[in-house]
């Protein structure tokens, strides 16, 4: 698998994020074992939230059991809006950092983000509390998932301006996709679409790292979704009252099912994203590989410094991901699969 350095952490890691929500539901045995298989398969990087059910619990007592715990870069999250709304003070900070620490059974993060942002607030008290934990070593690197890149640039200005360490990473939903509706919760950022330029064009010239969620647009491009197939079910999904209610029949993550994920359907099934999709299978087709893959390579080969989270549910999936990473995709190709041409 290809690696890239982390500079603020002087450490090399798997260019795939192995992404932990598969771990919310089964039993301790079945956590070990997909642990232990994106280990073999040379993930060594870890991302997830205080909100994922059990799933640091899980990691926790592996690396325990394990005694790997330094061969792992840990990516978690906290502040995520509760019952009573935003949490994103300073007190909700300490509150989840110190409960995380506690689950994954160790006495630092990596890499610590905000899940979420509060507009409302002013971006110092927060800066202030992340440095505080940073300087007494529980967090190494702290972000922003969810975080505009305007905030982010917000929060470094006065991290410099202070003498303070900056956010060094952000992870937003980034997909060949453009959104036609919020397909994931009120406060998610992404920066996919035509709308979304500036924000990549900050990335790229940043090179902050980009922790990229959703990269197959809620299974989108998952290899089930056609345009035949959404304009077969359109009216069953409707007519059951599934669409607008955001109940998704079986698997959200890939899009597998009885029909396709309502919230997907709502989100990004539009003709822009189907135009898109009939370039990504007529590419697929010639360079031998899947749907997703095309996608996946999308994110990957581009100007910014993307790692994918992938939260797979299998060996083979994490296979075909690593295999995606690796493909190259030209310049001409990325413009033409985002329809900015039609030339490739």
């Amino acid at each position: 698998m290809k690696t890239k350095k982390l500079d603020f952490l002087n450490r090399e890691v798997s260019n795939v994020v192995m992404g932990t929500m598969p771990l919310f539901s089964g039993d301790l045995a079945e956590h070990f074992e997909h642990l232990d298989m994106a280990t073999e398969m040379g993930v060594n990087i870890l991302d997830t939230a205080i909100g994922y059910g059990g799933a640091e619990i899980s990691i926790g007592k592996w690396m325990t059991a394990r005694k790997n715990r330094k061969d792992n870069v840990i990516i978690t999250k906290g502040c995520h809006p509760g019952p009573n709304g935003k949490r994103v003070t300073p007190k909700d900070l300490a509150e989840d950092l110190y409960r995380s620490l506690d689950r994954l059974e160790t006495d630092y993060i990596d890499i610590y983000l905000l899940h979420r942002d509060d507009l409302d607030l002013p971006v110092a008290p927060i800066l202030e509390a992340l440095n505080e934990h940073f300087a007494a070593g529980r967090i190494k690197s702290f972000g922003g998932s969810n975080w505009t890149h305007q905030r982010l640039q917000e929060a470094n200005d006065y991290a410099a301006s202070h003498g303070l360490e900056p956010m060094r990473i952000s992870s937003p939903s980034y997909s060949l996709a453009e959104q036609a509706c919020e397909p994931w919760a009120p406060g998610t950022v992404t920066i996919s679409g035509p709308t979304e330029e500036a924000a990549r064009q900050w990335y790229a010239a940043n090179q902050m790292p980009v922790l990229a969620y959703s990269s197959l647009a809620r299974g989108f491009f998952s290899g089930t979704v056609t345009r035949e197939r959404y304009e077969a079910e359109k009216d069953h999904i409707m007519s059951a009252g599934i669409l607008f209610s955001g109940q998704a029949t079986k698997d959200q993550r890939t899009g597998h099912g009885e029909t396709i994920d309502p919230i997907c359907a709502k989100a990004y099934c539009i003709e822009p994203n189907f135009q898109r999709l009939d370039r990504v299978m007529i590419l697929a087709k010639e360079k031998g590989v899947t749907i997703a893959q095309i996608a996946l390579a999308f994110i990957t080969n581009n100007k910014m410094n993307v790692f994918p989270i992938s939260g797979v549910a299998n060996k083979e999936e994490l296979k075909s991901t690593i295999a995606a990473v690796d493909l190259t995709l030209s310049p001409k190709e990325i413009d033409w699969l985002d329809l900015k041409t039609d030339n490739r």
